[in-house]
């Protein structure tokens, strides 16, 4: 019987990256034709989340009107209506916002427009470049 060869203690991993500076901060950069895990967008996780949040707070009746909710908020009534818009997404572009799969380029702005009530036309009007 042979003795296999010994396990080193240490492993060394070369990972081809550079650090660079920007805006005063330090972030790391990958080379060309490398893509990081996407990561969701905090900015529409949080808009979807308030969404939800408040379209609860009507539903059961903790606040009877839009104009309420809003006044208690401390936010226009038009900003929160327009928000609400988000808890009629598909469910598949709202589950591609939450693991930041969705379409490059989405906006916020772009989800509080009006948006068609089919999620198939949904689908089709948001994955279109959105410069």
């Amino acid at each position: 019987m042979t003795r296999a060869t010994p396990i080193p203690e240490t492993v060394t991993l070369h990972v081809p990256f550079r650090v660079v500076k920007r805006g005063g901060r330090k972030e790391m950069q990958l080379p060309d034709g490398v893509r990081p895990d996407r990561k969701a967008d905090n900015t529409l996780v949080k808009a979807l989340a308030r969404a939800f949040r408040w379209k609860q707070m009507l539903e059961s009746g903790e606040f009877a009107t839009i104009a309420e909710l809003a006044e208690r908020e401390g936010i226009a009534a038009p900003y929160l209506t327009r928000t609400m818009r988000l808890t009629q997404l598909a469910p598949d572009l709202v589950e591609s916002i939450l693991d930041g799969s969705q379409p490059s380029g989405l906006k916020l702005e772009a989800l509080r427009s009006t948006l068609p009530m089919a999620w198939s036309e949904q689908r089709t009007v948001l994955s279109a470049p959105l410069d």
